[in-house]
């Protein structure tokens, strides 16, 4: 497949050499022209992907829910920060909202700010939720005062790099263009990896063994892990991942519900990888937060009564609705579907029950 984006890549090739994945993500999900995100809607069943606030009104009640009793486990203070960072169409803030207002007293202290770079999704968000937000494009620029951050799907579309094995050393995986620099491909890069930040095991690697590793995603945690750290609060993040660093390529594109290759169509398909949870959880616990065990999506939403919430709505209704509810439940929280894949941290700047986690410091 050929279009405006890949052309533009493959002359880059060609004049400077082979870029970093880190770069070619980058380039394909945010070019101004061509990238991903200038695409009107890539989200939902018309879209490339469907998140969890998508497939069902639960996920975003029950995270209302957790963040009322983070929220009174902060003291309930009288003004604070309702922050989410890449906050989609808008769903999962409108549901949450939605299921606060059995708390008026949170709804009135709260002050909603959504982080999100994409002036066609700001414009999505402004249509779902209104007046009732504030934006900001610049994570950087988090408002002062106690805070609760979410992040739904938010990691994974964070830049990230590549080393695979060649004849016992660990180099940068790169896009280069093959010889008529007609096409795309993977090669070697220049760029090596320290070994202090590979995981046990490495020298039994064998040749073509890669290892990925996301320094963007760690400077954002260091960023929000400080903002709490500084005026209090606490954090919940949700993605697709694991929380053991080890090797395996996990670079992945969807393109209408489908998985393609990552350099097929550049600026067309979305382009993400496995979050390692481990380096993150360091990040947060070096700031001087404290970290919770992190949980399971399954083990999270059940326990905050995904069950429970699929009978109310259920109730009194005909067989096709409480079919769809029970499936919706099924696929948010089974193990082989979203349940066991994706995984639920948190953090907060002090000691605190925050339930369904348990501190692991």
């Amino acid at each position: 497949m050929s279009n405006a984006l890949k052309r533009q890549i493959l002359r880059h090739i060609e004049a400077t050499g082979p870029m970093s994945i880190a770069e070619y993500t980058h380039i394909c999900m945010s070019d101004p022209s061509h990238g991903y995100y200038q695409q009107q809607n890539p989200i939902g069943r018309t879209g490339d992907f469907i998140t969890a606030p998508e497939i069902s009104q639960m996920f975003g009640e029950l995270i209302g829910i957790w963040c009322i009793e983070a929220w009174r486990q902060m003291g309930e203070p009288e003004a604070f920060n309702l922050i989410e960072l890449g906050p989609g169409r808008g769903i999962l803030m409108a549901d949450l909202l939605r299921a606060a207002q059995s708390t008026p007293k949170f709804l009135e202290a709260a002050t909603v700010t959504l982080v999100e770079s994409s002036p066609k999704m700001q414009e999505l968000q402004r249509k779902k939720l209104g007046d009732q937000c504030t934006w900001t494009s610049d994570i950087s620029e988090l408002p002062a005062g106690p805070s609760i951050v979410i992040a739904n799907e938010f990691l994974d579309v964070l830049p990230f790099r590549q080393y695979v094995k060649h004849q016992s050393q660990w180099v940068e995986r790169a896009v280069g263009a093959n010889a008529e620099f007609s096409d795309l491909e993977f090669t070697i890069g220049s760029g090596f990896i320290d070994s202090r930040l590979l995981p046990e095991g490495a020298e039994k690697e064998p040749d073509g063994a890669v290892f990925e590793i996301a320094p963007a995603r760690e400077a954002i945690m260091q960023m929000v892990a400080e903002h709490v750290k500084e005026h209090g609060g606490t954090t919940l993040f949700i993605d697709y991942g694991h929380t053991a660093s080890g090797f395996g390529d996990t670079f992945q594109a969807v393109l209408k519900h489908e998985f393609t290759d990552p350099l097929v169509a550049p600026g067309k398909a979305d382009l993400t990888n496995h979050v390692d949870f481990f380096p993150l959880i360091k990040v947060a616990k070096a700031t001087g937060c404290h970290t919770f065990r992190p949980l399971s999506q399954g083990e999270f939403l059940l326990a905050l009564g995904l069950l429970e919430r699929a009978g109310n709505l259920g109730h009194g209704e005909d067989e096709a609705t409480q079919a769809r509810l029970k499936s919706e439940a099924e696929r948010l929280a089974l193990p082989g579907q979203m349940g066991d894949l994706f995984k639920c941290l948190a953090f907060a700047s002090t000691k605190m029950a925050l339930l369904p986690f348990a501190i692991d410091d």
